[in-house]
């Protein structure tokens, strides 16, 4: 089945806001309503989960995270990807969606994807680029 994410055109500079409020007969949603807020280092710990596909190296390794806000409940993220027109573009924000809601104490996610600064591969963690060979 086709993903319905999945798109070939660039993606454009965006902001979504999403809310992971939970529905009356789920459980687990209820208790991220009630749960204790994540800290911005436990929203990048859970970054690190979602991956470049063509790359299969973490968003946050990548340096394609550049900021993560927390307010309360509410999580914020400025994010780029390695090019406008990256194919992987709407995959990765829907995996960044999707660990991020998960997470208990999380009741309402915006997530701007950002051109400025324009990513490049320095902004890859160190130890990565040495490991990549760059």
């Amino acid at each position: 089945m086709d993903d319905p994410t999945k798109t070939d055109q660039a993606p454009e500079a965006t902001e979504a806001t999403t809310s992971a409020e939970p529905s009356s007969g789920d459980a687990a949603a209820g208790q991220a309503a009630d749960s204790k807020p994540p800290t911005p280092d436990q929203v990048k710990m859970a970054l690190r989960k979602v991956k470049d596909p063509e790359l299969n190296l973490n968003i946050i390794d990548l340096g394609l995270v550049y900021d993560i806000a927390v307010d309360g409940a509410d999580v914020q993220i400025d994010m780029t990807l390695t090019s406008p027109g990256c194919p992987a573009g709407p995959e990765i924000m829907g995996d960044v969606e999707r660990a991020v809601k998960a997470m208990p104490g999380v009741s309402n996610l915006t997530l701007n994807l950002v051109w400025q600064p324009f990513w490049s591969p320095d902004r890859i963690e160190p130890r990565v680029r040495n490991y990549m060979g760059l």
